[in-house]
């Protein structure tokens, strides 16, 4: 019983590293735009992984923002990440939702990152 799984975390990991493996098939040399969510924010980064580094980044818990809901506050960190990727010169990415369902607040950021700009 080596493929049970313990406990739901473990289970989540075993979710993204199937996910980020589909993703690594289909296109190795475009960036990733990952997704990460709690409880309470939302997080996106744009990752180039061949040289290994962030190329953009953006949050829901950056200075002066304020949001009426966490659904607003995701589409705002869409528009972001889509312009500050723009300013980086990164038009097209392929979209890493970890383990997460695209159902939400991770789906509200990418249709606006997607309206922002960003092909995926």
């Amino acid at each position: 019983m080596d493929n049970f799984i313990k406990n739901k975390y473990e289970a989540s990991q075993k979710r993204k590293l199937r996910i980020r493996a589909r993703l690594r098939r289909k296109n190795a040399f475009t960036p990733r735009l990952s997704i990460s969510r709690s409880s309470k924010h939302i997080y996106a980064q744009i990752i180039d992984d061949t040289k290994g580094i962030t190329i953009a980044a953006a949050s829901d818990m950056e200075k002066g923002a304020s949001y009426k809901s966490k659904i607003e506050a995701a589409e705002a960190v869409g528009k972001a990440i889509a312009e500050r990727a723009k300013e980086k010169g990164v038009e097209t990415v392929i979209f890493d939702r970890g383990s997460y369902l695209f159902h939400g607040r991770v789906k509200a950021l990418a249709d606006s990152a997607r309206s922002g700009g960003l092909n995926f």
